[in-house]
């Protein structure tokens, strides 16, 4: 459901595009004076420009400006296995712009309806000499950032082609500050805590997993905060950064390898191409990196023509407590009475799904990462596959499939379908780690057969998110983040402050799966890690305020029934929803605090997660409409433990800000309705 307002310029008027002569041109800290032909992009609001040149040295050349100051510098290019690199001796053969204003609806998301204006640029480029290459390159210029991407036009001179490295390049200050997932190499699931230092302290060998954060300073003492990431990773290979050793500051692309070439192979395909927009996200305040939209504007539009079917919701997920169960008379495990009971918890709590994954041992049968064929369209003979489906039928709860991606791929087309007749309601794909070009491809056959058959997917073992969300609107949420599941085997686990990092920075590139709902809640420095019933590092309030900070539209509550029933804050988790009409972000400290509110048709809901330190903030609620609201908060009460909570009600109006204080590790949520007369 997209309109929009769209007008193609072409040769732009000054006003929009400008193309000017410098005798005196600097592109790079550091460069030499050059003459170049420089053309100017700027964004709706006039914030943000670009600039663009063909640079004698670094072929296509941009300068990135925020109110006038330069955030960064870079350059572009492709190298190919036989002909090698495209971006040397270029000229302008076409250019043109438009300016695009759309609104659309969103089905699951951040937000139930957004708008994306921007002014895009395309320009096509050609080798001055033989074999006369083509290459053009789009950029976008947002309120809330710049993006851009290649495409190999249809050309004699790369029919059929090999791509093996990107000539992306991003200087920024060299004291900027980054945060940053450092990854051990290509085969990654994305799991490791992000580090923070200045650009030029990050370690030369560092292959570094996006969205990269970065705080760079401007001349009047202020920072400019940007996210580098990217978006639309259709088929083509994930793109990382490294630092350039010879230039601190800059940050070279680095793409995933096809598995099994020795020719380094990054991307096999014929023209026309096109890349993944590289994005830049740009802000004054790290707050409004979060609520921005720029992802999911960049991705293409949904290939679901009636998404009604997709219904966002809490599911239960039992391998993360380890098949816990107390009070039963029957022995706990991968069986029919424990997914039984577990369906009868979900109906008398409200919960709408409940997964079936498995222990050591798969729910299909087999270890969890198969070591030969496997046959996801039987159960284990401990399950009675047959009466677990009727009964969740008539307890009106749907049931979700966990599985590992190799054991799906070889059943892709048989096995969807019957899951559909089964009436399960979605699928856990997990193990990947992996975003080389094949894997990418994979993931998208995987979300386009799976909405046929009306399911929904989540990704574990993932790579970060890109927009895939937008597209195929059943992708319900990613993994893609070191998570709670750490807290089983590691001592450090998930603290407070690695939570705040996958929310300012991880979450800037779409939803996060988080293993969230672990109720034994304990002060950081007592966390004792353990497979089974595992505790989780941060208060209950901590715990509860993930549900509203962090954007996931297929929660797990990964514990066990009686971990939460009679417990403080149950109630909240059943109640709290899973996507949203709008979000704002309230106060956002980066390391120290994030407050979020989000709202579902007339509520809104805050949450609110501190880091290490005790935090007190005013907390505004001028996002409200005119009349008076009542704030129902929970909020920790750190005298009697980490598990406590303390209820309180309050009156407000646009007009009021409340005094909150959130301890060390600590966090709070909040409904808010309109106050009844």
């Amino acid at each position: 459901m997209e309109t929009d307002k769209a007008k193609s310029n072409g040769m732009a008027s000054m006003t929009l595009l400008s193309r000017v002569f410098f005798a005196f041109a600097i592109f790079f800290w550091g460069t030499d004076c050059l003459i170049a032909e420089e053309w100017a992009v700027a964004s709706p609001n006039g914030f943000l420009n670009l600039k663009f040149a063909l640079d004698e040295n670094e072929g296509p050349a941009l300068t990135v400006l925020f109110h006038g100051e330069k955030v960064c510098t870079g350059s572009s290019g492709l190298q190919f296995l036989k002909t090698g690199v495209l971006r040397n001796s270029l000229s302008v053969i076409h250019q043109e712009l438009r300016t695009k204003d759309s609104n659309f609806q969103i089905p699951v998301g951040k937000c139930s309806a957004a708008r994306a204006a921007f002014r895009e640029w395309r320009v096509s480029l050609r080798e001055q000499n033989p074999p006369s290459r083509m290459l053009s390159i789009t950029f976008r210029v947002f309120n809330d950032g710049i993006a851009f991407r290649y495409e190999i036009p249809d050309q004699p001179a790369i029919a059929e082609f090999t791509l093996t490295e990107e000539w992306t390049r991003l200087k920024f200050p060299r004291q900027a500050f980054a945060r940053y997932l450092p990854l051990k190499n290509y085969t990654t699931s994305y799991e490791a805590y992000y580090q923070k230092r200045t650009l030029a302290e990050i370690p030369a060998d560092s292959l570094i997993g996006l969205p990269c954060l970065l705080e760079c300073p401007l001349s009047d003492q202020n920072s400019v905060w940007c996210a580098v990431t990217e978006a639309n990773l259709t088929d083509y290979a994930g793109m990382y950064l490294s630092p350039d050793p010879n230039s601190p500051g800059e940050l070279v692309s680095r793409l995933a390898p096809l598995p099994g070439r020795d020719d380094g192979a990054k991307v096999v395909g014929s023209a026309p191409h096109t890349s993944p927009w590289r994005v830049l996200m740009i802000a004054d305040d790290p707050a409004r990196l979060i609520e921005s939209n720029i992802v999911f504007h960049l991705s293409e539009p949904s290939q679901i023509d009636d998404p009604s079917w997709i219904k966002p919701g809490k599911t239960t997920f039992p391998w993360w407590n380890g098949y816990v169960l107390e009070n039963v008379q029957f022995e706990p495990g991968l069986n029919t009475a424990t997914h039984k009971h577990y369906i009868d918890f979900c109906a008398r709590s409200g919960i709408p799904y409940h997964s079936l994954d498995g222990t050591d041992t798969a729910w299909y049968g087999g270890p969890i990462i198969p070591r030969g064929p496997t046959d996801i369209t039987t159960a284990v003979p401990e399950i009675d596959l047959p009466e677990l489906l009727e009964h969740a039928k008539e307890k009106g709860v749907r049931l979700r499939l966990w599985m590992h991606w190799r054991a799906l791929q070889s059943q892709l087309d048989e096995a969807l379908p019957l899951f559909e007749r089964w009436g399960i309601e979605g699928i856990m794909v997990d193990f990947m780690d992996r975003d080389d070009q094949e894997m990418v491809r994979f993931y998208h056959e995987v979300a386009e057969k799976a909405a046929r058959h009306h399911l929904t997917v989540t990704w574990h073992g993932a790579f970060k998110p890109t927009g895939m969300e937008r597209t195929w609107p059943n992708v319900l949420s990613y993994e893609g983040a070191l998570n709670q599941e750490y807290n089983k085997w590691s001592a450090k686990g998930t603290p407070p402050e690695h939570n705040l990092d996958v929310a300012f920075v991880r979450m800037l590139a779409g939803p996060v799966d988080y293993h969230q709902g672990g109720m034994r809640n304990v002060l950081p420095q007592d966390l004792q890690p353990r497979n089974r019933a595992p505790e989780v590092p941060g208060t209950r309030g901590h715990q509860l305020a993930m549900y509203i900070v962090y954007q996931n539209h297929l929660p797990m509550m990964a514990d066990f029934h009686s971990a939460y029933e009679g417990e403080p804050g149950f109630q909240f988790l059943v109640d709290v929803p899973v996507s949203w009409d709008e979000t704002r972000v309230i106060h956002a400290k980066i390391d120290q605090c994030l407050v979020v509110a989000r709202r579902n048709q007339d509520d809104w809901y805050l949450g609110g997660m501190a880091g290490g330190q005790d935090t007190e903030l005013d907390l505004p609620f001028s996002f409200l409409p005119d009349g008076e609201f009542e704030v129902s908060f929970l909020l920790d009460d750190p005298a009697h433990g980490a598990k406590s909570l303390t209820s309180e009600k309050r009156i407000v109006s646009s007009k009021d800000s409340l005094k909150v204080k959130i301890p060390a590790a600590g966090g709070f949520v909040a409904k808010v309705k309109r106050a009844s007369n």
